[in-house]
């Protein structure tokens, strides 16, 4: 008889290497055993498995600021020397004002079964006591058996999860890649951990200290590095009573960065000031980082169009005097400057009001394509002569007094570089991602800061040429040729209008083709709580998170993820392909996105037995990377 309950359904029947249930009415248990025998195991990996029920939680090994940990008393077994219960990467809950450690959901507690002679069958006889909380707290006391033959050490049905659990189990540095620098106490009497790693970037670090009886260890405050390869933990304290000296304590802390962790014992050595990382000298590598990034837009499919227009400007301006010539670039950089930070501006006022931000969510909004592909349409129509776009009011009273003539094309210029920036936002380019990411995890200073600097990269051609207008005489004289070249200019914009509508077609459901079917039918829907049991299974997963409007993300397919060897690798029937279509919003996504430190798109990130907390790829694929992360998350 099965009661499917959890990931893996428990099991009553006596032919299972698994206890009977214990079933209250908010949690259940069970004992499981990872293999069907004993064999000559000298430790036995055996897991309490916990499910609880909707907005339950149980704790930790260390609770927090109430609750106790799980018990497991194997008193009165047969032919068990030691049993280890052990304890997977926790998650931090915050209620009325107090800390807690523990689980959601479901968790399965390695349990290490030592026999006293190995190779013999064992009767395990356990008496479980853990606390479950939601809005109030209820013990739970049972009794569970578990019989275990002397047979062979075969994986039994519940490997999977017994070694899912395990593998999330907080391990040594090395393993991870990860080092702890500096285990010190600064001016402010706050705890200062430094921690850096040699492989996967770290995203949103966390560290529960341990070690210091009537001491309290406060949520620390976490600074990443540019790179996101380091970070300080500032973790704050207080003494309660007769705390001791936390200099002279040896302190056990678990550091964790989503499902990964690491664990060692430490003792702070030496006092640090409390100069912060977030100071706008710490900060220098990432403006660098957005300069490049904004300049890198230049180039991308999406800016492109608006290339056509400046080329039109140029055109039109040869022959003309330098003085205009360069202030018409510079207010195409003014638009382009003056746009991203009222980008900047909103992201931030959207975040403060607590809603999710992300790098160009806006085309997530029928409204703002619609606004945009009538744009496109209009500056086309400006370039095939059709009519001159007016300078607004205030414009006009910012610009130096000159003939209506000069003015206007000011005001288009000004506008060209608004364009840019709005079809720009959709592109993840190089080093964009990991400025805007980094500044969407800071304050606003950081963020006003950061698109400053994209913005001034993006700007930056235009620059160039305000400062060198003579380049411009190096073009061809006017002639006929402008005409056709101007002609296809416009097209060029016009197709964009037609992309654009496209996407608003596809978003509105009036087209039923979009990002989610597109590239075969061995694509499934993203589901993110469907990751852990498949890599249990020693199944690779492919995560491609896209959009119809992001064009990165389409030239990725067409490139890379659509062609041969990749294409190949995907129809594996080891790997699985998961597409995530956030072409409309979708707060899942958007949550899975944030959780890896990426508020743009393309995002793919490779998941398997040999990188169980996957491995991030960058904004634009090659196939050496793709398939580089497939082998390696394929390893165990």
């Amino acid at each position: 008889m099965l009661a499917a309950v959890g990931s893996i359904p428990h099991v009553y029947a006596n032919n299972e290497p698994a206890s009977r249930l214990f079933q209250t009415p908010q949690s259940s248990a069970q004992l499981l055993s990872a293999v069907e025998g004993t064999g000559d195991l000298t430790s036995v990996p055996l897991a309490l498995h916990i499910v609880l029920h909707p907005g339950w939680k149980t704790y930790w090994r260390a609770p927090g600021d109430a609750g106790y940990p799980p018990q497991v008393d194997v008193a009165g077994s047969d032919n068990v020397a030691d049993a280890q219960l052990m304890w997977p990467v926790p998650h931090r809950f915050e209620l009325f004002g107090l800390q807690t450690f523990g689980y959601g959901e479901e968790v399965a507690f390695p349990l290490m079964v030592t026999p006293e002679v190995p190779g013999e069958p064992i009767s395990l006889k356990a008496k479980i006591r853990y606390l479950v909380c939601e809005q109030i707290c209820v013990p739970q006391e049972g009794d569970l058996a578990l019989d275990l033959p002397g047979g062979a050490a075969d994986p039994s049905r519940f490997a999977p999860l017994v070694n899912r659990f395990a593998s999330l189990v907080p391990k040594s540095g090395e393993r991870l890649g990860w080092s702890v620098d500096q285990v010190a106490v600064d001016q402010q009497s706050q705890l200062v951990i430094d921690v850096k790693s040699t492989g996967e970037v770290l995203n949103k670090p966390d560290v529960i200290v341990e070690g210091a009886p009537h001491i309290y260890f406060g949520p620390p405050k976490v600074e990443l590095s540019a790179d996101r390869q380091s970070a300080r933990l500032s973790v704050p304290m207080e003494r309660i009573g007769n705390g001791p000296d936390v200099a002279n304590s040896d302190l056990i802390l678990t550091v964790f960065d989503g499902d990964r962790g690491m664990e060692l014992t430490a003792r702070p050595t030496a006092i640090v000031s409390a100069a912060s990382i977030s100071s706008w000298m710490s900060i220098l590598p990432i403006l660098g980082i957005a300069l490049l990034g904004g300049l890198i837009l230049n180039v991308m499919p999406c800016v492109l169009p608006v290339l056509a227009l400046k080329l039109t400007g140029v055109l039109d301006a040869a022959g003309r005097e330098l003085m205009h010539l360069r202030g018409a670039f510079l207010w195409t950089s003014a638009g382009i400057v003056t746009s991203f930070l009222v980008l900047a501006g909103g992201l931030i006022a959207v975040k403060a009001g607590g809603a999710s931000v992300g790098w160009g969510i806006q085309f997530q909004q029928p409204a703002f394509l619609a606004l945009m592909a009538i744009v496109c349409l209009l500056f086309a129509a400006n370039i095939w002569g059709l009519f001159q776009i007016p300078m607004p009011a205030f414009v006009g009273r910012v610009a130096v007094a000159s003939e209506a003539r000069v003015g206007n094309d000011h005001a288009k210029s000004f506008f060209t570089g608004v364009l840019a920036t709005a079809l720009a936002t959709p592109c993840s380019a190089p080093f964009v991602g990991t400025a805007v990411g980094f500044a969407l995890s800071r304050g606003p200073g950081e963020i006003l800061g950061i698109f400053l600097a994209l913005g001034l990269g993006l700007a930056l051609p235009y620059l160039a040429v305000a400062a060198a207008p003579r380049l411009v005489t190096f073009l061809p004289r006017p002639g006929r040729w402008m005409r056709w070249l101007k002609g296809l200019l416009g097209l060029s914009l016009v197709g964009t209008a037609i992309w654009l509508m496209s996407i608003i077609g596809t978003q509105t459901g009036f087209l039923s083709v979009g990002a989610a079917v597109r590239g075969g039918s061995d694509w499934i829907a993203f589901d993110e709580a469907a990751i852990p049991d498949l890599v249990a299974q020693d199944k690779v997963v492919f995560v491609d998170v896209t959009a119809d409007w992001c064009i990165t993300c389409q030239a990725n397919k067409k490139l890379v993820i659509d062609r041969d060897p990749v294409a190949d690798r995907l129809q594996q029937d080891n790997v699985v392909a998961m597409r995530a279509d956030w072409t409309n919003p979708d707060p899942k996504i958007a949550d899975f996105l944030g959780r890896h430190g990426r508020y743009g798109i393309p995002f793919n990130i490779v998941y398997g037995p040999g990188a169980p907390a996957g491995i991030a790829l960058p904004e634009l694929l090659t196939t050496e990377t793709v398939t580089n992360a497939l082998d390696r998350a394929g390893k165990r």
